[in-house]
């Protein structure tokens, strides 16, 4: 049932209906509601998942109230309770993500969807708990809806309690203005999807697929289109969850900032899978930070590396995630090597700011990065080690099939994302989604909507991250 599906539309409008009417002025009730029916989401995805999903909850919810207690009266049990839930978590990742690969012959049990999010959000809470940072939640109740929150469940982004688990202590009523934004994001969010991502996606999946058969321009055109299906695809199922969240009178937090336009690869990180970035930032680099910092430059470079490189295989046990992370640790190594330097030679030249010095530098942001998702999708050495060997045999003719399905429309909604990023990034005064006008939002809106679905792919394809 993915949020792109009319089933997801069937669904998500029963949950609102009792939720806003009946509901409406009773926050337990809401809450006991959206705990049932993102059960039930998370069961119509994968039912065998769900006892897990439960059982880790309950877990971790006490887990929460013992460290709480122990703080109080003995915080080495506290500290040995919070390190029994990190291990709890991280072996539950271990066991259902990565045991088939590292212990050969070894398979879990289950297929576990979205294991990767609803367990960061349990590492994150029993931390924060410990850390003093939160008070342990006594509703469990509040608890479960937190984790099993079904816009995130599967893909994100990944909240964290202090912020989130507030907002179901309070009644959620029909905010007309917060709903009205909830669907202005629903709708760019599967205007990324339909329009964009799954409308290139066939090129990217011909070159790759069999890569023996293409030559360097195809597979540097398919690296360009792969990077841009990745991000529609991963910011549209984002944009989509923060915008059912407002719609029930939640704000989720946000996953993407236009990445894009990022100058070197640090700032990238700032904006790609912000939720993701933050948590391994908060929860592993700062800590690592603090171990290493006697070691000087080098300890900040071993962080930085353990930190992107956890990013990396977070995402499963396959060789394309370590060199994925490896590959982008280089190139942050490489700018904190560089960044004093670097702001001595933007200053000394009066650079910062400049349309001819960004531009450059944004072009070999996405150059890197593209190279870094190519590397991403394969699935082992030798897989990358074949795209490297055909693109050593030079330039040749276009591989034609699969662009045509692209064609004028694809074409189309590329423009149109990145004229919208351009505007926002640069400030310009030109609104229509948001525009203070009742009249033009709605027109836009609406017109918005027409063109997914004239120019979208309205199969309902999965999204990428929901492997994660």
């Amino acid at each position: 049932m993915v949020v792109n599906s009319y089933q997801f539309w069937i669904f998500f409008a029963a949950v609102l209906l009792p939720y806003y009417t009946v509901l409406r002025r009773n926050s337990k009730g809401q809450n006991i509601w959206l705990l049932v029916t993102s059960y039930f989401f998370y069961g119509y995805a994968n039912w065998k998942s769900l006892p897990l999903l439960i059982a880790v909850t309950i877990i971790f919810y006490l887990l929460g109230i013992g460290i709480e207690k122990q703080n109080e009266r003995n915080t080495g049990k506290a500290r040995l309770l919070m390190i029994s839930g990190l291990v709890l978590g991280i072996g539950v990742l271990f066991y259902f993500k990565y045991l088939g690969v590292l212990i050969p012959g070894a398979t879990p049990l289950l297929n576990v969807i979205g294991i990767s999010f609803f367990t960061f959000k349990l590492l994150g809470y029993v931390v924060d708990t410990y850390l003093g940072k939160m008070s342990a939640v006594r509703n469990i109740i509040d608890f479960g809806a937190y984790v099993a929150f079904f816009p995130t469940i599967l893909s994100g982004p990944i909240d964290r309690p202090g912020e989130f688990i507030p907002q179901l202590e309070r009644n959620r009523n029909a905010d007309w203005d917060g709903i009205a934004e909830g669907f202005r994001r629903v709708v760019w969010g599967l205007f990324l999807k339909l329009c964009i991502a799954d409308r290139i996606k066939a090129y990217p999946d011909a070159v790759f697929g069999n890569v023996g058969y293409h030559n360097t321009t195809s597979i540097i055109l398919a690296a360009i289109l792969y990077a841009i299906e990745m991000y529609a695809d991963f910011a549209g199922y984002s944009e989509m969850a923060i915008g059912v969240g407002r719609i029930m009178g939640f704000k989720v937090r946000e996953n993407f900032l236009r990445p894009f336009f990022a100058q070197n690869v640090s700032e990238y990180w700032r904006r790609w899978h912000m939720s993701l970035t933050s948590w391994i930032t908060d929860y592993v680099y700062m800590p690592l930070n603090v171990a290493f910092r006697g070691w000087g430059k080098w300890g900040l470079y071993l962080a930085t590396s353990i930190n992107v490189i956890l990013i990396g295989i977070w995402h499963g046990a396959q060789w394309g995630y370590l060199l994925f992370g490896i590959w982008h640790s280089l190139f942050l190594i490489l700018a904190a090597a560089l960044e004093k330097n670097r702001k001595t030679f933007e200053k000394k030249h009066k650079l910062k700011g400049k349309w001819y010095y960004k531009t450059p530098r944004r072009v070999v942001t996405f150059i890197i990065v593209a190279c870094g998702l190519v590397i991403f999708r394969t699935e082992s050495l030798s897989d990358l080690t074949a795209i490297v060997s055909q693109c050593g045999k030079g330039f040749g003719p276009i591989f034609t099939n699969g662009l045509l399905e692209i064609g004028t429309l694809g074409l189309f909604s590329i423009l149109l994302l990145f004229f919208k990023e351009m505007k926002d990034e640069n400030g310009w005064s030109i609104h229509f989604l948001h525009s203070q006008k009742t009249w033009l939002r709605l027109a836009s809106m609406a017109i918005l909507f027409a063109y997914v679905i004239f120019a979208g792919e309205l199969k309902g394809s999965s999204f990428i991250y929901f492997q994660f």
